[in-house]
């Protein structure tokens, strides 16, 4: 896929959507680390289910189109942009704490890291986008497979994992997983 068309959509995503948009997977993990580490199949965003029908009718506004069937309803909107990039919008609630959590199905209510909307803004040249804090990006690639168990983790993940922590290490972040009991990786 070609990361300059990647990019672009990033940008237009994120002016049509207003606010309330983070990026999740490896477009956080390279937004935080300020360039492109490698090929991306698709662009993955969170955002909160209040938020969902605006950001995704913004969406859909600049000729997005749903793709059915992926996803469980509630959970997430996978959508195709007019150039054919593969765009996924996964669905945060929240509990009373105020933490985000998994909004629908059978683990509803399930916390996400605690921390995981606590990332600053991250930056690719000119394009600037919220992202999923990098200490919980690293706990949800390392808690995947044990998540999900039957799912390896994946050669790119630890890839990932790698670039994540030595960045945090060099911006004198502690890179450990969020001990929060009740989030995911709990």
């Amino acid at each position: 896929m070609d990361p300059d068309l990647q990019l672009r959509a990033i940008s237009e995503i994120v002016r049509a959507s207003g606010a309330g948009l983070w990026l999740r997977g490896g477009w956080a993990m390279d937004f935080y680390l300020g360039e492109v580490t490698r090929p991306h199949l698709d662009i993955d965003f969170f955002c909160r289910d209040t938020d969902a029908d605006r950001i995704v009718g913004a969406l859909r506004g600049l000729g997005y189109r749903d793709v059915p069937g992926r996803a469980p309803a509630g959970l997430q909107h996978d959508l195709e942009s007019p150039a054919g990039l593969d765009v996924q919008v996964t669905l945060l609630g929240e509990d009373a704490d105020r933490c985000p959590t998994v909004p629908a199905g059978p683990y509803a209510g399930t916390r996400w890291p605690a921390d995981l909307l606590a990332g600053a803004p991250g930056r690719i040249g000119a394009v600037s986008c919220p992202i999923v804090s990098p200490r919980a990006q690293i706990e949800i690639k390392e808690m995947m497979p044990v998540w999900v168990p039957g799912l390896a983790r994946r050669e790119k993940d630890r890839r990932d994992i790698a670039l994540l922590r030595a960045a945090m290490v060099a911006r004198k972040i502690t890179p450990g997983r969020d001990a929060n009991p009740g989030t995911m990786g709990a």
